[in-house]
C-alpha cells in the first residue's frame, strides 16, 4: 500500500495549455527529479528556471495521505457540490508528480468520479491510465514519454529546441514564454515562431495574468 506526501491541494481554473480556463482542482505532490526544490541547491539543478514551491508538506490541504482511497476523497471534496454538468476533474502536478502517482492512485481519483490529468517533465513513464498526459521537456533530461495529449515546451530552452518534438505523437504542441525578467522578449519570440510554424500554438500562463492561484 503507497502513501503520497503532498505540498498543496486547490480548487481554481486551469491557467495554461489546451484546458486553460477549465475548473480543476490541483494535487501538487512534493518533490521532483530534476530539482531539490531547496534555493541553494538552484545553481546545480537540471531545471534553474521552474517557478513552482514544492517542497514539503506544508501547503493549503498539503501532507501525508496513508492511502489512495483517502487522497482520492480530499481531492473530491474540494469539488462544488452543485457542479451541474461539469465534470470532476484533477490535475496531479508538481515537482515531478509521477515519482508518487501510480495506477492505484489514478483508479481511485476515478473511482472518485474524476477526470485524470498530469502535467509532467516526461522523465519517468506514465501509467496508462491516465485520462489526460501534458508533458513539459526540459533540456538536459531524457524524455520517456513522447506521446500524449499535450506538449508544453517552455521556450526559449537551449537543447530543448522545438525542432526536436515536432515530429512525437502528441495532439497539441503549445509554445509558453519562460517566466524571467526577459519575459516580454520571450513572448514575441514565441509568437514569432508560432505564425512561422502553426504547428505549434502560444500557451500563456494566465493565472498569473489575472492573479489566481
Amino acid at each position: 500500500m503507497a502513501s503520497y506526501k503532498v505540498k498543496e491541494i486547490y480548487y481554481t481554473l486551469q491557467g495554461e495549455g489546451a484546458h486553460v480556463g477549465r475548473p480543476a482542482v490541483f494535487c501538487r505532490f512534493s518533490g521532483c527529479n530534476l530539482w531539490s526544490g531547496r534555493e541553494e541547491d538552484r545553481h546545480k539543478a537540471i531545471c534553474k528556471f521552474c517557478d513552482t514551491d514544492f517542497w514539503g508538506t506544508d501547503g493549503e490541504n498539503g501532507g501525508a495521505f496513508e492511502t489512495a482511497e483517502k487522497l482520492a476523497q480530499k481531492v473530491r471534496s474540494l469539488w462544488p457540490k452543485n457542479q451541474g454538468k461539469g465534470k470532476p476533474y484533477v490535475v496531479c502536478t508538481g515537482g515531478e508528480p509521477l515519482l508518487q502517482l501510480d495506477s492505484e492512485l489514478i483508479i481511485a481519483f476515478q473511482n472518485a468520479g474524476l477526470e485524470v490529468a498530469i502535467e509532467t517533465n516526461g522523465t519517468i513513464a506514465a501509467p496508462a491510465e491516465i485520462d489526460w498526459v501534458c508533458v513539459s521537456p526540459k533540456a538536459n533530461a531524457e524524455l520517456l514519454v513522447k506521446s500524449g495529449n499535450e506538449l508544453k515546451l517552455v521556450f526559449p530552452q537551449k537543447g530543448a529546441e522545438p525542432e526536436l518534438y515536432e515530429d512525437m505523437a502528441f495532439d497539441h504542441f503549445y509554445l509558453q514564454p519562460m517566466d524571467s525578467p526577459e519575459v516580454a522578449a520571450n513572448t514575441e519570440a514565441c509568437i514569432a515562431f508560432c505564425l512561422a510554424n502553426p504547428q505549434w500554438s502560444l500557451s500563456l500562463q494566465t493565472h498569473k495574468i489575472t492573479d489566481i492561484k
